[in-house]
């Protein structure tokens, strides 16, 4: 009778804990979010397309058929990352690199969820529909892709990914709708508290990489915005800013080239791979 005990015991283990047994903890995964840079703004390009490592997963956060995509299923990483219709972005970049310089059995798998033009407000799950209900029509209809909610569009991927995965980190790039908001670092890390809190990970476990938008020396419209990106740090010890200097911009001021973006997503890697220590 006691064995027999015993055997059920062991068995009703393995059944509650099947889920931790079934992640790969060489499935390393990134949440990225934020607003246009994040979305993608600039055309991919040929070679942008061609050689993607297979180890470089994106995990579709919408249906597109014309991509033969489905939201939910993992893919490997060919633009666009984001939707169906955008561009080149820094997770792009960054996670080519990543897996370029980590061993061959690390696989890489991104979430994109970002909107164009949206606040940090868009993120704030306590305040996002009264965000929504006073924005214009035209970040409305970019919403419905998520079905109104890009943040819990964001935290039901991820949690689908945690079934194959483990979260390493958070990329950010976000901020120019933003611009002379003081209180924006706090913004980001009631954003980033939840998000740990909802995929029950532990408080601070998770770096959050954030990065500047374009800067000064591209004559970037937002470039004060910067100054207050890179106080972060001190409200949310476990962020990082990626900065932006030098990442090629466009004539609207706003947004970075294709090349600008491959810059910045490498910035974006070689960070993460120095926190890993590799």
């Amino acid at each position: 009778m006691k064995r027999h005990n015993i055997l059920i015991a062991t068995f009703i283990l393995l059944f509650a804990s099947g889920t931790t047994l079934a992640q790969d903890p060489n499935f390393h995964i990134y949440l990225c979010f934020g607003q246009s840079n994040m979305e993608g703004n600039a055309k991919f390009e040929p070679q942008d397309t061609l050689n993607v490592n297979s180890r470089f997963k994106v995990l579709s956060s919408v249906d597109c058929p014309e991509l033969h995509r489905k939201q939910g299923e993992w893919y490997t990483a060919i633009p666009p990352l984001c939707r169906c219709n955008t561009g080149l972005t820094p997770a792009d970049y960054f996670g080519r690199t990543m897996v370029d310089n980590m061993p061959e059995n690390i696989t890489v798998g991104v979430i994109n969820v970002a909107v164009g033009g949206c606040k940090i407000e868009l993120f704030d799950k306590d305040t996002y529909k009264e965000y929504i209900s006073t924005s214009p029509d035209w970040l409305k209809n970019l919403v419905k892709n998520y079905n109104d909610d890009p943040y819990g569009r964001l935290v039901a991927m991820a949690k689908l990914a945690q079934q194959k995965g483990v979260i390493k980190g958070i990329l950010l790039h976000q901020g120019e709708s933003n611009t002379g908001d003081t209180l924006w670092p706090q913004k980001v890390k009631k954003v980033y508290d939840n998000l740990l809190k909802d995929l029950n990970l532990k408080p601070d476990s998770v770096p959050l990489l954030a990065g500047e938008v374009v800067g000064k020396d591209q004559n970037g419209k937002c470039a004060s915005m910067n100054v207050i990106i890179n106080k972060l740090p001190e409200t949310l010890p476990n962020a990082y800013v990626i900065p932006s200097e030098g990442c090629e911009g466009v004539e609207d001021r706003l947004h970075f080239s294709a090349a600008g973006y491959r810059s910045l997503g490498k910035r974006y890697a070689y960070q993460m791979l120095m926190l890993l220590k590799i």
